[in-house]
């Protein structure tokens, strides 16, 4: 099914209002999800608004939440998400991390208590599109082997960052600390399709292609993902005194309950270390540089990290954004759930 950015946008809207979201908080949530679909990020979009649904309906996500914002420092503060729409807190996080940037030249805003706040990549972006260089990163429930392990301990916790150049062209970094995302299993699921054999592994520790068949994901690279991941946790979890690595709250154990995770973003002002205009003139070559080196055989160009995303937005403006049949049929519906997710492991089974 092929819909267009605004129809998605208000389907998703309306369901969450559905479930019980104001209409500000249902449009912010809809923003961040329309976001990753419009770019091909599919298992950061529709595919999530069920169980966000579920979520709410069942009381998982305060519809009401108390923010907070405390000022702790020059460039430091803390967000209070009092367990509200984690796309919501973390948006509203980043706007006031990039307004202490502006004046400070750089801001640490931890974002306490939130439910899962989608793609990362949306948050960043917004301090490029301000000049600044931005950091986001948050935790996760455990899904994943420590390197050599068998059993899963820390969560994909995923790291995004952003840049702003000379012209209209964002550098925009969105990665899980996995070899790949926990919603891109969910979204082959949805799609019934197989998953390569570098994805995660069974109940056994062996690699499996069966996407409804995964004990644990693992990480990118090895030791370096391993890493990656605990750097994450502990910046996003433990900086903030919540829990940490096996003590993150399960995504679908208890719907009924919030999620106090966490979040952290990082905003730098490059007026503060250098001259803006050369900053930005110096990215802008950078990306004219990369995109003049040659290509390996079969690779066919070089893509700066974000392009290939802002092309899918500029063929699904024309087209219209692939949804699953399955996705759309339950955003049209009048059902606000199936009951498909409370008291399920963490993945959904």
């Amino acid at each position: 099914m092929r819909v267009s950015k605004s129809e998605l946008f208000d389907l998703m809207k309306q369901k969450l209002q559905q479930a019980g979201l104001d209409e500000q908080a249902a449009s912010d949530v809809s923003d961040v999800l329309t976001f990753a679909d419009h770019r091909g990020i599919h298992s950061h979009g529709a595919v999530r608004v069920e169980y966000y649904a579920e979520r709410i309906a069942k009381g998982g996500i305060n519809t009401n939440p108390q923010y907070h914002f405390e000022q702790t420092g020059p460039a430091t503060a803390t967000f209070f998400g009092d367990n509200g729409p984690g796309h919501q807190a973390a948006k509203q996080a980043m706007e006031k991390a990039i307004d202490i940037a502006k004046n400070n030249g750089v801001a640490v805003v931890g974002v306490k208590n939130i439910s899962h706040s989608g793609a990362l990549g949306y948050f960043v972006e917004m301090a490029a599109e301000q000049d600044m260089v931005a950091l986001s990163m948050c935790q996760s429930d455990p899904m994943v082997v420590p390197f050599g392990g068998t059993e899963p301990y820390f969560g994909t916790n995923p790291i995004a960052f952003s840049s702003p150049s000379n012209d209209d062209r964002i550098i925009t970094f969105d990665m899980a600390t996995t070899v790949q995302a926990w919603g891109k299993v969910l979204d082959a699921r949805a799609k019934h399709l197989s998953i390569p054999d570098t994805w995660a592994v069974n109940d056994k520790g062996e690699p499996t292609t069966d996407s409804r068949d995964v004990h644990a994901l693992v990480p990118v690279a090895g030791p370096k993902g391993y890493g990656l991941m605990m750097m994450v946790d502990i910046l996003s979890g433990s900086l903030l005194g919540l829990p940490h690595g096996l003590h993150v709250s399960s995504m679908y154990k208890d719907l009924t309950k919030g999620r106090d995770l966490g979040q952290l973003h990082i905003v730098i002002n490059p007026a503060y270390f250098t001259d803006m205009d050369q900053f930005k003139q110096q990215i802008s070559t950078m990306l004219d540089e990369l995109k003049a080196q040659p290509a390996a055989q079969g690779y066919g160009e070089i893509y700066y990290p974000g392009e290939r995303g802002r092309l899918r937005s500029e063929k699904y403006d024309q087209q219209g954004i692939d949804i699953v049949d399955d996705i759309y049929n339950y955003l049209i519906s009048d059902d606000v759930h199936y009951d498909r997710y409370h008291g399920k492991n963490r993945f959904a089974e």
